[in-house]
């Protein structure tokens, strides 16, 4: 299934960026520039051919040398008489170090590659959609005040695989068949403040120490119904219980607040279909119950009507989801990743309590590290119990 949700509807904020304050932290960045992958998609060994493109990518202002990234690229070239075009969408983030002019960085990245059909070997077909990684770093030179040139590099990994015919989609992976690249990539950087940031790394003036609005919500989730957009199982149900952490980390934008939010869940249950085929369709009318936990450590959230009584609040997250036994079919894995959204709404209770009621779209699945692929799209209510960390703010 195409892990690309979540990275997709995070890049509806990236304007933020441009919101930014004349402090190194403050400075959000856009790069656009060339760049290259070592290898063809199907380059066995005798036959390997790089491949050429553009990449662009937006980063978040930093929070203690930590930027959220959104990075999307494309690549064009043939290779055994078959076309490669490809394109990648994925998400992550950066640590950051000035070093005199230079700005280093380290970054990981995760997302969805995206192939036309027909790139196997003389055009024959193979899977469209797989998970993808990518861990590197680079340098930028600055060139002027808002201008600056970037080196970047790292390993890129992919799990894409073959299909018996267009009519049977079994996927396969022949030996040689590359799942590991390397990619490069040079071009330009534009920041608001790259001379502020400069400043920064020198010993520039600090802000005083403000109390930052953070919570701990008490959270309870449960399927309701399906979706099918991204995955192909409609016969299960999961249910998962924990605590989230919301903190304003990125200030207001479009009037909301731009809180940092990650979730632990230890408590999940995946009803399912106790026997199947190797696609997640019912064989048998019983069900079983398997456990698992859950962790979404990247997330967005936008609040509105801060500190009112009613306040209406969106938010994104990713993460991945374990469970004891293989979930969806005895063909697919133990472990899957996560996407979530949410709409709803929060109400004051006290100075320090809120309760909150909303709806998720939950979607998890593999992203085709294995063959066998099913995923599930939930419609699932979100509610739980907000408790304000540190001291209430006056009239809150």
């Amino acid at each position: 299934m195409r892990a690309r949700l979540f990275t997709l509807s995070a890049l509806c904020f990236y304007p933020v960026v441009l919101t930014a304050q004349a402090e190194p932290s403050a400075a959000g960045q856009i790069f656009g520039g060339f760049t290259s992958l070592s290898n063809s998609f199907n380059g066995v060994p005798g036959s390997r051919q790089p491949l050429l493109g553009w990449q662009a990518a937006v980063a978040f202002p930093a929070w203690h040398h930590l930027r959220p990234k959104f990075d999307y690229s494309a690549f064009r070239g043939t290779n055994l008489g078959a076309a490669q075009h490809a394109f990648s969408i994925m998400a992550g983030g950066e640590y950051e170090y000035y070093a005199v002019k230079e700005r280093l960085f380290a970054e990981a990245l995760f997302g969805d590659v995206d192939l036309n059909q027909n790139w196997g070997a003389n055009g024959s077909p193979g899977g469209t959609a797989s998970f993808a990684t990518f861990f590197g770093g680079g340098a930028d030179t600055p060139l002027g005040k808002h201008l600056a040139i970037r080196f970047e590099g790292g390993y890129q990994h992919t799990n894409f695989a073959l299909y018996q015919s267009l009519i049977y989609r079994l996927p396969y992976r022949i030996p040689g068949l590359p799942g590991n690249f390397g990619r490069f990539s040079t071009g330009l950087v534009w920041t608001p403040y790259f001379k502020s940031a400069l400043a920064g790394a020198y010993g520039g003036s600090r802000h005083e120490h403000r109390p930052v609005q953070s919570e701990l919500v008490y959270e309870d989730t449960g399927s309701f119904g399906h979706f099918h957009i991204f995955a192909k199982s409609w016969w299960s149900n999961l249910h998962i219980a924990g605590v989230e952490y919301d903190r304003n980390s990125w200030g207001k934008f479009i009037g909301a607040r731009m809180d940092y939010t990650a979730d632990i869940m230890p408590l999940a249950i995946l009803t399912q279909p106790s026997q199947t085929d190797e696609w997640g369709e019912p064989l048998s009318a019983d069900r079983e119950h398997i456990a698992g936990i859950a962790i979404s450590p990247i997330g967005l959230r936008m609040m509105w009507r801060d500190g009112k009584r009613i306040k209406p609040y969106s938010f994104i997250k990713g993460g991945m989801i374990g469970f004891t036994q293989k979930a969806l079919t005895p063909y697919a894995s133990y472990e899957n990743f996560t996407a979530q959204w949410s709409l709803g709404v929060q109400f004051k209770l006290t100075d320090r309590w809120d309760f909150r009621a909303g709806f998720l779209f939950l979607h998890f699945s593999n992203a085709c590290i294995v063959p066998i692929n099913p995923g599930l799209d939930s419609m699932t209510y979100n509610a739980g119990f907000s408790y304000h960390l540190g001291k209430p703010r006056a009239g809150q």
